[in-house]
């Protein structure tokens, strides 16, 4: 593959010839495959042990100048990054099509979302830090924000570009260095692609770092005694073993993990509207979202109708390589995230599910699939699919509906369609789950809004919006008196 312009220049990526500031050679390499044509993008180094160490030290090393910078010296790179971004958004977009199997729209909504990471946190730096609390006459007490240190950043194939900056640019904002580990089959777009915006913005050497590597270097930054802190995105099963190694460590870790979630559309909802709803929470980038609808839940008056409804939107809508047709699907990552969906729809049917439509595939490239009367202890009732599969499960009371939404480890997106904002409303304050979204579908973010989840979607913290200065900072609390006191003892 070539490049379109200059930003991404082949050697950073196809010969592993790093020569940006924020690299370092590796002798292992791994080939990056385009999921929809199985073809070799590229190849990228792999770091090991060995070198996430010394990435970590250097990290450290160049944090403190970095954050001792003015204020403005440190928006400004951000800024620039933003300029960047902009300008070079037709290649971005390319390889996240490539890369990642996103439809176009996607891609361009996620670089959307990226650039606005980098203005929010481009204003970061000059925010007020604090606060003055009260104290006695003449003594000062004042709780200020200050740098973790080093943040190591553990990032997701499925939203490579996105889930990624969204750690990195509020925490260098902050006054930290950061490592970021990517998914090695999104290293460009989740890794290359970040690392060469700051790159040529002017960040700092050693201030940002770049490494992807296989679950030992995840292993390695996560206990490596520099890291203040690892925010983590992915799996819930690896969620586990990251936060377990950070808690052993003493670390701060933030991790965002799957979902479980529910669109509840009740009797009063109008079809056409819910169904627009639930095909985009539903299929949106192959259901490969943690905020993807996993289940949606339809009160029995309609649920015939909107069965219906829904088989025959997923019958029209088509799969292909997003990179040479106009698709609503594009391939899922790779055989194994194929794999799982098959055999989890056939674990569904089995159990007693009835398979409306769907449930096939042709290489990576997997049918919108419809699976309905879905029991609460039906594996797809229960699992995450991470996949093109509608759950339609029908209740009869809002009761009901809590019960079925809330029967779930999972907790990280839930929403209501109804006329009656007021019973949605009150239905939705029983719902336990971090993000809920009232005449709305479960895949939403804007960026400014803290994101997180609980129970197994995550540790509860948040990243995002005001949350970011929680997540990146820690407090100090500094007095201040014109003499020492004279204490009795």
């Amino acid at each position: 593959m070539t490049t379109t312009t200059e930003f991404l220049p082949a050697p950073l990526w196809n010969e592993a010839l790093f020569t940006g500031e924020w690299s370092r050679p590796a002798k292992a390499l791994s080939s990056v495959i385009e999921p929809a044509t199985g073809k070799s993008l590229g190849n990228i180094a792999m770091a090991d042990e060995a070198l996430i160490k010394q990435a970590c030290q250097e990290a450290r090393q160049a944090q403190r100048k970095w954050a001792d910078l003015h204020y403005d010296e440190r928006a400004s790179i951000l800024r620039k990054a933003i300029s960047i971004a902009e300008q070079h958004s037709d290649e971005i977009v390319d390889w996240l099509i490539k890369e990642s199997g996103s439809i176009g729209p996607k891609a361009q909504a996620e670089l959307g979302f990226t650039i606005k990471s980098l203005i929010e946190s481009a204003g970061l730096p000059s925010q007020s830090h604090g606060q003055v609390l009260p104290s006695s006459a003449g003594r000062l007490s004042i709780a200020r924000r200050k740098p973790l240190g080093v943040v190591g950043v553990i990032s997701p194939f499925n939203f490579p570009l996105y889930l990624a900056m969204r750690a990195v640019a509020p925490a260098i904002a902050l006054g930290n260095s950061v490592v970021l580990k990517p998914d090695p089959r999104t290293a460009i777009s989740g890794g290359f692609v970040i690392a060469r915006i700051f790159e040529l913005a002017g960040l700092p050497k050693g201030v940002l770092s770049v490494l992807p590597g296989d679950g030992a270097a995840g292993a390695a930054l996560v206990a490596d005694p520099n890291v203040a802190m690892i925010q983590f995105t992915g799996s819930t099963p690896a969620g586990r073993k990251v936060g377990e190694a950070a808690g052993k460590h003493l670390k701060k870790v933030s991790l965002e993990l799957g979902g479980k979630n529910s669109l509840i559309i009740l009797e009063d909802a109008d079809l056409d509207i819910a169904l627009a709803n639930a095909t985009w929470g539903v299929y949106l980038h192959q259901g490969q979202i943690c905020m993807s609808t996993g289940r949606v839940l339809v009160q029995r008056k309609i649920y015939d109708k909107f069965k219906a409804m829904m088989i025959e939107k997923a019958k029209n809508l088509p799969a292909g390589n997003p990179a040479t047709e106009q698709v609503a699907l594009g391939p899922l990552i790779n055989e194994q995230q194929r794999d799982h969906a098959a055999n989890l729809v056939k674990a569904a049917v089995k159990a007693g599910a009835t398979l409306e439509v769907g449930g096939n595939y042709n290489g990576l490239f997997f049918e919108a699939t419809v699976l309905s009367d879905v029991k609460q202890d039906n594996p797809a009732f229960i699992e995450e699919i991470f996949g093109p599969v509608a759950i339609l499960v029908p209740f009869d009371t809002d009761a009901e509906a809590i019960e079925l939404a809330n029967d779930t480890e999972f907790g990280l997106s839930a929403a209501i369609i109804s006329r009656d904002v007021g019973r949605a409303l009150a239905l939705g304050e029983r719902l336990q789950t971090g993000l809920l979204h009232i005449n709305d579908q479960t895949v939403n973010d804007e960026i400014i809004n803290p994101f997180g989840g609980v129970g197994a979607s995550g540790n509860g913290t948040s990243i995002g919006g005001p949350a970011n200065w929680e997540e990146f900072t820690q407090w100090q609390w500094l007095t201040l008196k014109g003499d020492a006191p004279q204490y009795p003892l």
